[in-house]
C-alpha cells in the first residue's frame, strides 16, 4: 500500500543535527496520520508521500524547514512570586504569546526571584538530519481519522 491521505505510517527514525550528533533515536516504531494533520513535519510527509513499506530516506533540514528558527520574541521573565509552586529548571507550562495564541514555555533559568522562560521548540534554530525507514502502511480507521490521529500500538492512547 502507497503512502497517501489517510493511511497510517509506521516507522523508524534516527534524529541527528546537521554535524552527526544525536538528538534522538526513534527505538520502538513511530506511527502518524498521513495527510497535513500536524503529526509530524511537512517535509517529512511531502518525502513520504506516494512510497511504500521498506523505503528509506535521509533528510537534512534547514531549521526553518524541521523545528523552525530561533524567535527571541518567545523569550518572557516573570518574578519567581508569580510562578507556579515547586517550579524548576527544565520545567514547562502554557501561557500565551504575544499574538494571544497558546504557547508552551520552558524554564531555562531560575536567578534570584526572577524566572527565564523560553517559548521556542528546544531544536528551533537548528539544522537536523532524520534517517527515516518506513514499517508499514495501513489505511487509518474512521474514528483515527476523525480524531486526526493514530490509535493503538505505538499510536494515541485513549
Amino acid at each position: 500500500m502507497k503512502i497517501a491521505k489517510n493511511t497510517a505510517v509506521t516507522m523508524q527514525f534516527k534524529l541527528t543535527e546537521a554535524n552527526g550528533k544525536p538528538i534522538e533515536n526513534s527505538g520502538k516504531p513511530a506511527v502518524y496520520l498521513h495527510g497535513g494533520y500536524g503529526n509530524t513535519l511537512p517535509r517529512i510527509e511531502e518525502a513520504l508521500e506516494g512510497q511504500e513499506a521498506g523505503y528509506a530516506v535521509t533528510l537534512n533540514l534547514a531549521a526553518a524547514d524541521a523545528f523552525g528558527v530561533y524567535d527571541d520574541s518567545l523569550l518572557r521573565t516573570i518574578p519567581k512570586t508569580q510562578f507556579p509552586p515547586g517550579v524548576k529548571l527544565g520545567g514547562q507550562l502554557e501561557g500565551r504569546s504575544d499574538d494571544g495564541a497558546v504557547q508552551v514555555y520552558t524554564v531555562t533559568k531560575i536567578k534570584g526571584d526572577t524566572v527565564y522562560m523560553d517559548g521556542n521548540h528546544p531544536l528551533a534554530g537548528k539544522d537536523v538530519r532524520f534517517d527515516l525507514k518506513v514499517l508499514a502502511v495501513r489505511m487509518a480507521s474512521e474514528e483515527e481519522i476523525a480524531h486526526q490521529h493514530v490509535h493503538g500500538e505505538h499510536g494515541h492512547q485513549h
